[in-house]
């Protein structure tokens, strides 16, 4: 019988993960389990994906604040510190505000406006044109701030971030200024040792202040770099990627996971005979039109995943073919035109106008903003993702 059903997704459910489980045997034992309850088949170029959350969960992968204000004091020792470009996060950014408040004597936070890098805003941009600010030169105050734009809550979450922030450094007894700039070169009028809090343009912003007469320059990537009195780290990305675990600990991004990837990938081919594709994701990478925001929060969607992950898809639009190409067609006979084009396409269509509009982001980018998706971030319960008929296409 023809296929009517392309791509499937599903949620699936599995045990509380809890440090020292082995992640490995509990995704293996989970699809195998959903696979007999459900009453589908695995096939090769199956995709099965598990959220950064439960690969750090099972190495134990946690740090307290102590600890960061343990690296934080290390580094900057009685410096006056430039925390600069924080994301406007509860659950990302707070604890380790928390934690870099314990380990300085002054903390002067820049803030960009009127949004965060990933899109959270202070502001609306329109308030800045009725108040005739430019966000790329007009430095701010906390003061001119309030006077201009008064006390503006987050869309989704409620929260006055600027008032939030500044409380979690003073619970410490710490003075904090707030200004507002969106260039980095801004905070050297104020201190030479930065912090920058950054995700995705961390390496520009490095490289702007050291250039311009930064002394201890250092981004969220380098603090907890290494464990701290037997703290959790990661050697790559540092405090980027963290979330809140408790109100005095963050559960860090997990470190080194293509182990775990392709020994899933090992252990599901020896009892199943088919070569299944595993990642680990994070943040999806899409952008919501409401908030304005932009998921990806993470420093990369997925830090590690199987060989037949990687690339960009190459294919075709349906609906160009159909309407240029063999529009003279229609039925069967049309079914048959696009069907052998498909099956004779050339092996890279960048730049071919049958490809325009096909999205060749990279496969794992796609996939983990599905699997991000699917599995949400609140109470579902399903941290691992089965994915089946994504490498297929209209011929299959």
């Amino acid at each position: 019988m023809e296929r009517v059903v392309g791509t499937v997704v599903r949620g699936l459910r599995c045990p509380i993960v809890n440090e020292g489980d082995n992640i490995e045997e509990i995704v293996v034992d989970s699809v195998l389990k959903a696979s007999e309850v459900e009453g589908f088949e695995i096939h090769d170029k199956d995709i099965v994906t598990l959220t950064e959350s439960i690969v750090a969960r099972a190495q134990g992968n946690y740090a307290t604040i102590d600890a960061i204000a343990k690296d934080v004091k290390s580094k900057f020792d009685d410096d006056t510190i430039g925390v600069i470009f924080p994301i406007l996060s509860r659950n990302r950014f707070a604890n380790c505000l928390r934690g870099i408040a314990k380990g300085a004597k002054k903390i002067v936070l820049m803030l960009s406006y009127p949004s965060d890098e990933v899109g959270n805003h202070l502001v609306h941009i329109d308030m800045l044109d009725e108040k005739g600010i430019n966000p790329w030169t007009d430095v701010l105050t906390e003061k001119q701030f309030r006077d201009h734009f008064g006390y503006i809550k987050h869309t989704f979450t409620g929260v006055d971030y600027i008032e939030y922030y500044k409380s979690l450094v003073e619970e410490y007894g710490i003075e904090c200024e707030v200004i507002f700039s969106n260039n980095p070169r801004t905070i050297l009028d104020y201190t030479k040792n930065v912090i920058t809090c950054d995700i995705h343009t961390r390496m520009r912003t490095k490289r702007i202040l050291k250039a311009n007469g930064g002394e201890k320059i250092y981004g969220l990537d380098n603090i907890l770099a290494e464990p701290i009195d037997g703290s959790g780290y990661n050697e790559a990305y540092g405090l980027l990627g963290a979330n809140k675990s408790t109100d005095d600990a963050v559960k860090l991004f997990p470190r080194d996971c293509q182990p775990t990837v392709d020994n899933i990938q090992q252990i599901l081919k020896e009892k199943t005979g088919k070569a299944v594709e595993v990642m680990v994701y994070g943040d999806g990478a899409f952008k919501d039109p409401v908030g304005k925001i932009w998921e990806l929060a993470d420093p990369v969607v997925s830090p590690a995943y199987t060989e037949g992950l990687d690339g960009r898809p190459n294919e075709i639009k349906l609906k160009y073919l159909a309407d240029n190409n063999f529009s003279d067609l229609r039925g069967e006979e049309l079914q048959q035109a696009i069907s052998e084009f498909i099956d004779n396409k050339n092996d890279d269509l960048v730049g071919a106008m049958e490809a325009q509009g096909t999205t060749p982001r990279k496969l794992t980018d796609l996939i983990g903003s599905l699997s991000d998706l699917t599995s949400g971030s609140g109470d579902k319960g399903t941290p691992i993702v089965f994915i089946q008929g994504y490498f297929d296409n209209y011929t299959k």
